[in-house]
């Protein structure tokens, strides 16, 4: 088991319940215009987008300490492992028929925008923290 400390559990949850928020809007408006709830890999893009985003910020809290000054960079790396999981594994099945469509864009660009506004959020946070040891 990951040793995670007060501020990462902060984290966890809090993620959690905004992606949870965010999610319940996602299904209610594909509800409301008649559109299946769970196509387009839904599901499997809230939750790798959380298990990124954990990852990441778990990453950078534990760097903290000995590479302060390197954080931006970590959280750029993470951003583009991110990008990378997307080219990988969602992209290529978005594009079967070709395009990508508008409601396979969204499944994937909801969840990753809330938790980058999150995590940027608990970066700032993290390096104006007065006491970098936690």
């Amino acid at each position: 088991m990951i040793n995670m400390s007060k501020p990462s559990i902060g984290f966890c949850v809090k993620l959690l319940l905004v992606l949870g928020v965010v999610f319940g809007i996602h299904i209610t408006i594909l509800s409301y215009l008649g559109l299946p709830l769970f196509d387009n890999y839904i599901l499997a893009s809230y939750s790798v987008n959380y298990v990124l985003a954990v990852a990441i910020y778990i990453t950078l809290y534990k760097l903290r300490i000995k590479y302060l000054d390197l954080l931006g960079f970590a959280f750029m790396g993470g951003s583009f492992i991110k990008f990378a999981v997307y080219f990988i594994f969602f992209n290529s099945s978005f594009k079967e028929n070709g395009n990508v469509s508008f409601n396979e864009a969204i499944s994937f660009l909801s969840p990753y925008l809330t938790c980058l506004m999150i995590e940027t959020f608990y970066l700032i946070k993290l390096l104006n923290s007065k006491d970098l040891r936690g």
